[in-house]
């Protein structure tokens, strides 16, 4: 019979795995369920609202986009292209790696539908700033499930720093803006 060496799996040295992460990346690991379902809710809010009452219409070429786009000095037949444009939006929204790179791109598209309503002399609040109402839904609910945009833009402060804040305003600006493009 061969000569077997067992070692004793306790007595080895293998690094061991850390119980819990800490630093910056412990920060972006933990995620509170309510954020995270409320981050999803209004992004399943927003891609509904888009894709219901904007991309449809558009996608199916229904008389009334073109109707409008008409009126709003567009050409007959740019809905479908715009659809096309938002319906690309929403899906790069909607997957989790992409979207930030939706979020982006649908902000640009929301721009120009602002640009149309100041153009056709729109009420203010329920036409021109629709776009920016919807941003806000889109937005809000990435921010809410991605630890990475809220670490980005953090909008909660820590006692320390809302008392230097309270001492000198620019040295909390400064410090804040220095620790956001550190990270």
């Amino acid at each position: 019979m061969e000569n077997a060496i067992i070692s004793n799996p306790s007595s080895a040295s293998v690094p061991s795995e850390p119980s819990s992460l800490s630093g910056p990346k412990a920060e972006l690991s933990r995620q509170h369920p309510a954020m995270l379902w409320t981050g999803r809710l209004l992004s399943g809010l927003y891609a509904l609202f888009m894709l219901g009452a904007s991309v449809t219409p558009k996608l199916l070429q229904m008389p009334m986009v073109d109707e409008q786009m008409i009126k709003f000095g567009w050409p007959a037949g740019s809905g479908l292209l715009i659809g096309l444009l938002e319906l690309s939006c929403v899906l790069l929204y909607l997957i989790p790696r992409t979207s930030l790179l939706g979020c982006v791109l649908m902000m640009g598209v929301l721009g120009g539908a602002i640009v149309t309503h100041i153009t056709a002399h729109n009420p203010l609040f329920s036409h021109t700033l629709f776009p920016i109402y919807v941003g806000l839904f889109m937005w809000g609910g990435l921010w809410l499930r991605s630890p990475e945009l809220r670490a980005l833009f953090p909008f909660a402060s820590t006692s320390e720093e809302a008392r230097a804040s309270s001492k000198s305003p620019l040295r909390w600006l400064t410090k804040s803006l220095v620790r956001n493009v550190a990270r």
